[in-house]
């Protein structure tokens, strides 16, 4: 007797139960479905167009003037300054924190990673608060840098500092697990064939996680740019001084000046719609790199 039908037959049957351990009937996948678009439709596209519809409300031309005002300008180059300064920041802290964490073995590590999600633990509001219970008038310090003619709550300093501190751990948190899934077995090999450790670094650690180092700097970028909480504590709403956008739209719509303030809104808006974008090409872009690596081991 043959056991090739046998073994055929087994086949197919774990074939038939795999399929129905994986799969829902159609009435229940179209109702996710549906939900999941629902939910969409209402929470992000629906907001997202009665921004712009707002913002365009009283014409082109209102539109324009609202966003070439001078507190307006003011605003979106304060913001520009907080993210030139803490993304670069953030991104040499990560990079560091990663490496050091994913590659290395030392006391306190643990406390390290605590101390990286911190942000995400404590309310931007109460970093806020920190930093005026320190920095401010009758802060910890705050009549030393008077002294010195020295400024950092209610300027540039303050907003920059509060940027930095919520948007730390994107960078570091994006490269921890990717550097721990690579393991060290590259950078032991370059360390026997005699290369000093920025070569290491230069050559093989980051080359490996650019994708995800980017990622984590787009993240970065978007959260420093759209941050209000904290900067908001900080920056004592100086209008055309220390005013961000988000702090510059919420001021424009407790004046009951609604097209201005989603004028300025929509470029907010506008600033996710890219970071999405690239967020999406950047996981594209993963997923191909992982794709011809798999190959090339095949």
């Amino acid at each position: 007797m043959s056991l090739a039908p046998i073994s055929q037959h087994s086949s197919y049957q774990n074939k038939v139960a795999r399929s129905r351990a994986t799969s829902e009937p159609a009435w229940i996948r179209w109702t996710l479905i549906t939900i999941t678009l629902l939910f969409l439709g209402l929470f992000l596209l629906v907001p997202l167009a009665a921004v712009f519809t707002e913002a365009l409300r009283k014409g082109f031309d209102t539109y324009i003037t609202a966003l070439t005002d001078p507190d307006a300008l003011s605003s979106i180059k304060l913001t520009l300054i907080a993210a030139a300064i803490a993304v670069p920041l953030n991104l040499v802290f990560g990079v560091a924190a990663a490496w050091a964490i994913a590659k290395f073995e030392f006391r306190g590590k643990s406390i390290l990673i605590t101390l990286i999600d911190l942000p995400f633990a404590v309310s931007p509001v109460i970093a806020g608060l920190i930093y005026v219970l320190i920095f401010g008038m009758q802060g910890w310090v705050g009549s030393t840098l008077i002294d010195h003619d020295l400024k950092v709550i209610f300027a540039i300093p303050g907003i920059v500092l509060a940027t930095v501190f919520v948007t730390f751990p994107f960078v570091a948190r994006e490269l921890i697990p990717l550097m721990q899934a690579q393991g060290k077995d590259e950078e032991e090999a370059g360390l026997v064939l005699g290369a000093s450790g920025w070569q290491i670094l230069w050559r093989i650690t980051l080359p490996n996680v650019k994708w995800g180092l980017l990622y984590g700097v787009i993240l970065t970028n978007a959260r420093a740019m759209g941050e209000f909480g904290a900067v908001s504590v900080v920056s004592g709403h100086i209008r055309g001084m220390t005013n961000t956008m988000p702090l510059h739209v919420e001021i424009l719509y407790n004046e009951y000046n609604y097209a201005a303030a989603f004028a300025v809104a929509s470029l907010l808006a506008l600033l996710a719609l890219v970071t999405l974008a690239l967020k999406s090409f950047v996981e594209w872009q993963v997923a191909r790199s992982a794709y011809q690596h798999e190959q090339t081991f095949n």
